[in-house]
């Protein structure tokens, strides 16, 4: 074999295993989805069209005024969702997680009042439509099914929200809203902690399903808590 001919065949050698090396690289990133795995598994943000904004605490995202709103409307159904626990309720750990909704959303939805006006944000008055369904389910139940209702909703709520507070945390360049965040991260952790200790939270009902639909255990009664594999 003539010295060209060994020539050619080292180079086609070194670059097949570049172009190995190249693939082995790639796969990884295709497998697991590159930077959109992230963002498939990330609460969704709604978009008001706004764009970022500049402000005197740093920009503001629409994903950090999605926040701050959602931080109002959390509290527009909860404070009432607390104080209807600690009247209609006779369990103590349902009241007692009545009066932490109760404290903890009077305390939050001061902050983001306060928050919403130094950066310039006009927040909702009224609770969803979703939410308000919430309540109006909650009224009609009696007795245990109340009480059941009352936790897998609050809970499930909850859990949603506690995942877009650390997202937010983790991400936002805003210091008021990360001041928030901080805040509602420990409201929410408490309020989750306090909704277990009742004992009737259905884990396997914390799922995608619409929250105003619980499972089965949603109509147990009172003396056959769910129990808690485990804010």
């Amino acid at each position: 074999m003539s010295v060209a001919s060994r020539h050619v065949m080292a180079t086609g050698v070194v670059i097949g295993a570049l172009a190995f090396t190249l693939i082995a690289l790639l796969i990884p990133v295709q497998k697991f989805g590159g930077s959109n795995a992230s963002a498939a598994t990330a609460p969704a943000a709604d978009d008001d069209g706004a764009g970022t904004l500049s402000t005197a605490f740093g920009p503001l995202t629409p994903q950090d005024r999605d926040f701050v709103r959602k931080v109002r409307l959390a509290g527009l159904w909860e404070l009432p969702a607390g104080r209807q626990a600690m009247q209609r309720s006779s369990r103590p750990a349902i009241r007692t997680a009545g009066m932490h909704l109760v404290e903890g959303h009077t305390e939050l939805d001061r902050r983001v009042l306060e928050v919403g006006q130094a950066l310039g944000m006009e927040l909702p008055s009224q609770p969803s439509a979703q939410q308000q369904g919430w309540l109006d389910q909650m009224d009609k139940a009696q007795g245990p099914q109340y009480e059941q209702l009352f936790i897998q909703l609050l809970r499930r709520a909850h859990g949603k929200v506690f995942q877009l507070v650390a997202q937010i945390r983790a991400q936002t360049r805003n210091s008021q809203v990360r001041a928030l965040a901080t805040d509602a991260n420990n409201t929410v952790l408490d309020h989750i902690s306090v909704l277990e200790a009742s004992g009737l939270v259905d884990f396997d009902g914390l799922t995608d399903t619409p929250p105003g639909t619980p499972s089965g255990p949603a109509t147990a009664p009172a003396s056959s808590p769910v129990s808690r594999p485990t804010k």
